[in-house]
């Protein structure tokens, strides 16, 4: 197992002539998608506040880090390099979730987005970050007569960015959408407050499994099967703690996260918790993401403005940071180690983590050696 530390951690503030005042977001901080540039010099992240999405450029070179009280990282602070509106279709409503989808066609992504409502909007976007066709498509909810604004959630399909999933919180409904034709509706029990398509189960079946949560259960759901509404699988956790997190590694494990600030570790081929890390944050879960250099490591977001990364096996913190106020949004990207978070103080946190250098040495020089023997011989 590799062992990773953080190269960088920045810290911009969002122009005032931008956003004066954020609007405030639901506890699940899903109103942040970032993009790190071919070059790795910088990231594009793309920050929703009302009806509206913004853009900034933020540098990612290797920086010395410093630590505070308890190790945690001390930010350096910079500025934003380049920040401006994305000019597309706004919102009517106040926008909850927004994701980027990496495509195998380099020059472009794809940038989702939904708010209070359920309505959807997605755009392809160049590699400036210009909407090429304007907007791709929209989608209006299947319930729009129905209910309130409340929290809605977006995730798309890692292997078909076509196919996304919508929940919507009030009205404990997942939609399910290929480009602008609705598939099909999945009713939860409970208020669904964060979904994610499981990556692979090994058979080839990774775009048609969605995980949920909703109250202080994890459903499973088989876009393909027709008993039980779909419902694969209940997992229960403790009667009254609420989930609000959930994500998938590359090997199918499942995390899931919320009030009783345990992450809890699922195998999809037994159903079956591989490992507890309790009481590893402060205060309620509300984001998790599994690192993308090795899934033993995953990324932690709390109520309480702690950001950090940890090994779950061995129950064990590697790094942290904190923000400065409520956090608005929490993402990672979704091919490299790189997260950001924005709060309501309009601060952006953006960390870059990667394997340790004194491991990435050893190896080249066991490499070298390796090289030497095979010549000598």
């Amino acid at each position: 197992m590799v062992e990773l530390e953080a190269k960088s951690l920045r810290k911009a503030v969002v122009p005032s002539t931008l956003i004066e005042n954020p609007s405030p977001g639901n506890i699940q901080s899903t109103r942040l998608a970032l993009h790190v540039n071919q070059d790795g010099s910088s990231c594009w992240v793309y920050i929703a506040s009302g009806c509206n999405i913004y853009k900034l450029q933020i540098p990612l070179e290797v920086s010395l880090l410093s630590k505070g009280k308890e190790g945690l990282l001390i930010p350096e602070q910079i500025e934003v390099l380049d920040s401006f509106l994305v000019n597309r279709c706004p919102h009517r409503s106040e926008i909850q979730s927004i994701v980027l989808a990496e495509t195998e066609n380099t020059s472009y992504s794809v940038l989702g987005s939904v708010d209070s409502y359920g309505h959807l909007i997605v755009s392809k976007l160049d590699a400036a970050g210009k909407d090429v066709d304007r907007i791709t498509y929209s989608v209006l909810p299947q319930d729009i007569d129905i209910g309130e604004g409340s929290w809605a959630g977006l995730c798309f399909s890692p292997s078909q960015w076509s196919m996304a999933a919508v929940a919507h919180s009030f009205c404990k409904t997942v939609d399910v959408y290929d480009q602008d034709i609705h598939l099909r509706t999945l009713r939860t029990l409970w208020y669904p407050t964060s979904l994610n398509f499981i990556q692979t189960l090994g058979n080839g079946n990774e775009s048609s499994i969605l995980a949920v949560t909703e109250g202080c259960q994890l459903t499973i759901w088989d876009l393909r099967m027709k008993e039980n509404g779909g419902c694969l699988q209940r997992i229960c956790g403790s009667v009254g703690d609420i989930l609000y997190a959930v994500c998938s590694s590359s090997t199918g494990s499942i995390a899931v996260g919320g009030t009783d600030r345990t992450v809890t570790i699922y195998d999809p081929r037994r159903w079956a918790a591989l490992s507890r890390w309790v009481h590893c944050s402060k205060y309620e879960i509300t984001g998790l993401a599994f690192s993308s250099i090795d899934s033993n490591y995953i990324y932690v977001q709390g109520v309480d403005f702690e950001v950090f990364c940890g090994q779950w096996r061995e129950s064990d913190k590697v790094f942290s940071f904190r923000g400065d106020s409520n956090w608005l949004g929490f993402s990672k990207c979704s091919s490299r180690d790189v997260l950001g978070g924005w709060c309501d103080s309009r601060s952006i946190f953006v960390v870059d983590a990667a394997t340790k250098m004194s491991e990435v040495n050893a190896l080249e020089d066991l490499g070298n050696g390796s090289s030497l023997e095979t010549v000598q011989h």
